[in-house]
């Protein structure tokens, strides 16, 4: 039989490398591909004889060593070309002389070569091969018999046939178990359900590479432990497409389904249904329907028959359906395909159970390295490390992430606290933060975690994902490369009791990967609580360090009395930020005078040392910004250039603030300075440093500011208290001299006794600047302490008090002028020496000196005086000018109302005219009386006037106050006595009627020492 063209020439190719491979240099990897597995090689020598491909080989590459370095010459004379078994098998055969050269000495060998080729799969397989020497018992003339010849031929292609039979069995054998094993490679490298697909993708690449109908559809279902089948089909559409369906079929939308599964029930070894006209509709009509399973069959293209045959294995089914009954053959593959997959399917369950648990390890492994990170945590500054070990962890994990973030919700402040990992898993070296009502991402998180949710999935794209990317670009400054981001960005969010653990990718992670996320929240809880208290404990030993540091400061300042002092501030606050761990390269004070417009500063160099103290007009600062974010009490921090740094210099030059440039200059880093501006009430405390401060280092900086602020204003107060006690100092020096100058002239009748001295006078004001000084002391101290519990409200309130009292200390000051006045009918030197005293003398005597002193004044006025002394009283020690001045004053005033009640009646005719009818006509009736009840001497002055209103009684020993017509009295008689009683340890209190008359009793002690 004749070939192709084609055929024939690959079969001349593969003939032609194999003899230049074989005699001359071609490579041995040329013809590796030329030889079936099972090539069989009969050599020249007697033990020459190979079975396998790679035996072949080398007993070529052992020929090639042995020759290497001979001078060698071929010539073949071709003896057979016969090809046999339907243009698929062929046999040459050439007779050689080989020509050697071995030291000039020239031999001849002559031998046979036979190669057996077979075509299969499109080339050409050398199959045998055989190397022979002439037969020795012939001579070269002899002539081979023709008939014999004839039959040794005939026998030799009968045998020749016989073997490619028997190779062509034993090829399609190895085909077959060639298949089998490269679809038990394939189930044996299956990890997953996905890889289940992958399984049948190769299963139905052997099948038809094995040559069974082109039209069939196979696959693999799952059915143990499942109510529905778990399916993975592979088949070529109509049009030549491959396609691969996986899904959920259920097992009775169909007869042949529910067979099927009862069939496996059973444990039978195989099913088989045939379809037949409008079952094969009604059959793929249910799988186009079945939601779970992506079947879309064209109905109208379907086959009049078509055969299902299952072939079942221990977990479930390998299936075929075809479009003609399949073969014995074919069964009988299709059902080895189910042993190998049914055999290596339940190694693959053992495997997947040992990796899951492998994979489990692997978690718990990360989880624990988690657990470790946040448990080495001592500041939140390093949260950003423990983001990275997420990120790294989930990366090991075979999950990569475009960013990892942690996040703390502080709901008493409206915001969440992100660390976060750059877009490579990097740590980024701060937090960021914004407000939990921001919309796209950070509110539906809140939410969720306000519901006690474990997790929650934000899918932004379009104009919310451009959104959220200004959001954390422009205002929560978060670094983002956006080229990352392919117009989509997925918020994985697991949360824990404080927080979130946000794992942010370009498209939704897989179910497993959402729970390992949540697991790594779980943990994070567990040890984040730690942290929190561990922090907790931190930040009291750091608060004990900062409470020290303002009482520094605020000792430090409150010693300061003048503006020279000033020149400490700079050292003082170097030394609270070292103590504080502050980092600065240069810190310093601005006070800001609003009154006239100036900022006054006061800066430091690295070593403590003062830079200088400048001052600078607002309209021709620098830090107009500064002013500003000071009025409203807002933090400011910008970056100067040395540029800038420099500008200011000329400036302060310019004005003489300082000497020279380098001067203020010498500091300055290249590059510039972070300036941060910390406010406080009177200025604001700045820090200069080569990077911005963290979020706890500008809390400490305000801490010093607060601090600064309270000592400050201290400073102010002394201040302003200093200037109010030398006016006072002054105006009682005033007084003092006017209480030598004046003296009392006005003498009452004709006694002319007179009345209180200046210095007692005068003693009411001065009671008062002291009480108020005493008082504005007092809350000072309070005010420190509002301060030290953070009450600035409470503060304030107290320091509006404060500056009350320091306008009353000043208004009662100059009122003592004044006062010097009003005292000077009531005056008269005292020696304040006590004396042993005769009470009961002392009082008939004012008693008759104040009736005479009235009636000097008054010629018509009469009264009736009544005296009852108790006369065991004795004598007792008073400063007697004093307390005989008190028993005046109460006597005089007795004197006077009952006087005045006497002249109202005069005034009417008509209660004249009925008082002198009645019993009860009106006497004047002043009474004076003493008794001695214990340790005590009472003294009484009684009178029957028209008594003292309720409305004016609380008053009466108030300074100033009275109630006699203007010009006669200066309301100062009874506040005097009231004191010169409480002076000696004693009382004075009033009795009083409306309408009948009034008492006032001095209680004394019998022997008071001052």
């Amino acid at each position: 039989m004749k070939l192709t063209k084609i055929k024939q020439k690959l079969l001349d190719e593969a003939y032609h490398t194999v003899i230049q491979v074989c005699l001359f240099d071609k490579p041995l990897e040329e013809m590796a591909p030329l030889l079936a597995e099972d090539v069989m090689n009969f050599g020249a020598g007697n033990k020459e004889l190979t079975k396998t491909r790679a035996a072949f080989l080398k007993q070529i590459k052992n020929q090639k060593e042995l020759a290497s370095g001979l001078k060698m010459d071929f010539q073949f004379t071709p003896i057979l070309r016969k090809v046999i078994n339907g243009g698929n098998s062929a046999i040459y055969t050439d007779h050689v002389v080989n020509t050697v050269w071995v030291n000039d000495v020239k031999s001849e060998l002559k031998f046979r070569l036979s190669f057996i080729f077979e075509y299969n799969d499109g080339h050409w397989l050398l199959i045998h091969s055989h190397t022979s020497t002439p037969d020795l018992r012939r001579t070269d003339d002899e002539v081979w018999p023709v008939e014999e010849l004839k039959k040794r031929t005939a026998f030799l292609e009968k045998s020749l046939e016989e073997k490619v039979a028997e190779l062509h069995d034993k090829n399609r054998e190895l085909e077959v178990e060639a298949a089998l094993e490269r679809v038990r490679s394939k189930t044996m490298a299956m990890h997953n359900s996905a890889d289940v697909g992958n399984t049948v993708v190769t299963l139905f690449d052997e099948v038809l590479k094995l040559g069974l109908d082109k039209t069939i559809r196979c696959g693999i279902g799952i059915l143990e432990g499942n109510e529905q089948m778990e399916t993975w089909s592979a088949s070529y559409s109509p049009n030549g497409k491959f396609e691969l369906r996986m899904g959920q079929l259920n097992m009775t939308v169909h007869p042949m389904l529910v067979g099927l599964k009862e069939a496996w029930k059973k444990k039978k070894k195989g099913y088989a249904y045939e379809f037949i006209g409008q079952d094969v509709t009604r059959y793929y009509r249910a799988l186009n329907n079945e939601p779970e399973y992506p079947f879309n069959a064209d109905l109208k293209i379907l086959p009049e028959k078509e055969f299902h045959n299952s072939f079942f294995f221990s977990s479930g089914i390998l299936f075929a359906f075809t479009e003609n009954p399949i073969s014995e053959e074919a069964a009988g593959v299709l059902q080895r395909f189910t042993n190998v997959f049914g055999q290596t399917y339940r190694r693959y369950l053992d495997l997947q159970k040992a990796e899951a648990q492998a994979r489990e390890g692997q978690i718990e492994a990360a989880l624990e390295r988690v657990r470790a990170s946040s448990m080495a945590m001592h500041k939140s500054e390093q949260l950003p490390e423990t983001s990275q070990v997420l990120f790294e962890q989930f990366a090991l994990l075979g999950n990569i992430p475009d960013r990892i973030s942690i996040g703390i919700f502080k709901e008493e402040e409206n915001i969440i606290e992100l660390w976060a990992t750059d877009q490579i898993g990097s740590q980024l070296d701060h937090g960021y933060s914004g407000p939990l009502d921001e919309a796209t991402t950070i509110s539906k998180t809140y939410k969720a975690w306000k519901e006690g949710k474990d997790s929650i999935v934000v899918d932004l794209s379009g104009q919310k994902l451009k959104d959220w990317v200004r959001y954390i670009k422009e205002e929560m400054k978060l670094p983002i490369d956006v080229s990352h981001i392919k117009g989509r960005r997925v918020q994985q969010a697991a949360f824990f009791s404080k927080g979130l653990l946000l794992c942010t990718t370009n498209e939704p992670v897989a179910d497993e990967v959402m729970q390992l996320l949540i697991r790594f929240a779980k943990v994070f809880d567990q040890t984040y609580t730690r942290f929190l208290d561990l922090q907790k404990a931190e930040a009291n030993a750091l608060d004990a360090v900062r409470r020290s540091s303002v009482d520094r400061v605020r000792a430090e300042i409150a010693s300061m009395r003048t503006k020279a002092d000033l020149d400490r501030i700079t050292p003082l606050i170097w030394n609270e930020l070292t103590t504080l761990g502050v980092p600065f390269v240069r810190c310093g004070v601005f006070i800001f005078d609003e009154e006239e417009e100036q900022i006054h500063t006061f800066l430091s160099k690295p070593d403590g040392k003062a830079i200088a103290a400048f001052h600078l007009p607002y309209d021709s600062s620098p830090f107009v910004g500064a002013i500003e974010n000071w009025r409203s009490k807002k933090i400011q921090i910008i970056h100067w250039e040395n540029e800038e740094f420099s500008d200011l210099a000329d400036t302060l030059v310019k004005k003489g603030q300082i000497a020279s440039r380098q001067q203020y200059l010498g500091t300055v880093p290249k590059g510039g300075l972070y300036l941060h501006y910390v406010p406080f009430l009177q200025g604001i405390l700045y820090v200069g440093n080569t990077k911005e401060l963290t979020r706890d280092n500008l809390q400490l900086v305000q801490s010093v500011a607060d601090a600064f602020s309270t000592a400050y204003a201290r400073y102010e107060d002394f201040n302003k208290l200093e200037l109010a006690k030398q006016q006072v100092e002054q105006t009682l020096t005033d007084l003092k001299q006017t209480q030598e100058q004046l003296v009392q002239s006005e003498k009452m009748a004709s006694l002319g006794e007179l009345t209180a001295g200046i210095a007692h006078e005068i003693q009411n004001p001065l009671n008062f600047v002291n009480n108020f000084s005493e008082v504005s002391s007092e809350l000072i101290d309070e005010m420190n302490e509002e301060l030290d519990k953070g009450d600035f409200e409470e503060a304030k309130a107290l320091a509006a008090d404060i500056k009350q009292n320091l306008e009353k200390i000043n208004h009662h000051g100059k009122r003592a002028d004044g006062i010097v006045k009003g005292m000077l009918q009531h005056s008269r030197t005292s020696s304040g020496q006590k004396e042993a005293t005769d009470i009961n003398m002392l009082a008939d005597e004012y008693l008759r000196l104040a009736y005479h002193g009235l009636r000097a004044k008054d010629k018509t006025f009469n009264a009736t005086m009544k005296s009852e002394f108790d006369e065991n009283i004795g004598k007792i020690k008073v400063v007697p000018q004093d307390i005989g001045r008190v028993i005046l004053n109460l006597i005089t005033n007795a004197f006077y109302v009952v006087k005045e009640k006497s002249s109202l009646i005069n005034l009417s005719s008509e209660a004249l005219a009925k008082l002198e009818t009645s019993e009860d006509k009106y006497e004047p009736t002043v009474s004076v009386s003493t008794k001695k009840t214990g340790n005590q001497v009472l003294i009484s002055v009684k009178d029957n006037g028209n008594g003292i209103p309720k409305k004016v009684l609380e008053k009466i020993f108030q300074p100033f106050f009275t109630t006699k017509p203007t010009g006669q009295g200066t309301g100062l008689g009874l506040s005097l006595s009231y004191d010169i009683v409480h002076a000696h340890g004693g009382e004075l209190k009033v009795n009083t009627r409306e309408g009948e008359g009034s008492e006032f009793i001095i209680t004394l002690p019998v022997n008071h020492q001052p």
